[in-house]
This record gives structure tokens, sequence and C-alpha cells, in this order.
């Protein structure tokens, strides 16, 4: 694996442990792809960091328990937003 992939994916491991961030903000963060941040997450950085693949899957799984409420809460806060949108007119 070449040195600067490495380096990047131990980076992009340490903002998630650090942040508890989610796939997509680490990507926008680090912009690159989503597939970029997963495939460096869950296929690479086994290989790289044994120890804090453990830490980052923890999260990722933790992410993806909460991901349908996350999604919930949005929906409601757009539809919240566009009434009060509607109530100024």
């Amino acid at each position: 694996m070449l040195e600067n992939i490495k380096q990047r994916v131990i980076r992009e491991a340490e903002y998630i442990v650090k942040e508890e961030s989610t796939i997509r903000k680490c990507a926008s963060v680090f912009k690159v792809s989503k597939s970029t941040v997963h495939n460096d997450l869950s296929k690479r950085l086994e290989k790289v960091d044994h120890e804090l693949y453990l830490k980052v899957r923890d999260i990722i799984e933790t992410n993806k328990k909460l991901r349908h409420i996350r999604g919930g809460i949005a929906t409601k806060e757009k539809y919240k937003e566009l009434r009060h949108e509607k109530e100024e007119s």
C-alpha cells in the first residue's frame, strides 16, 4: 500500500474516533468520496492499525444503529422549517 494512502487512512480513522463522526462527514472534511472513506476504514485500516480499526468499527456500528433516528429528525426539522416559512408569507 502506498504511503500517502496509509497516511490518509490513519487521518480519517483518527478523525472518526476523535469527533465520533459519520463516514459522510469524514468524506466531506477530507474531500474524498464516501466510498473511498468506507473502503479505507473497513478494509485498509484493518491491515494498517488493527487496534484503531476496532475503535472505528464500533463507532460506525453505532452510527448505523442511529441512522434511522437521525433521518427522522432531519425530516422533522425540514417540515418544521417549511411550516415556519409558510406562516411568514
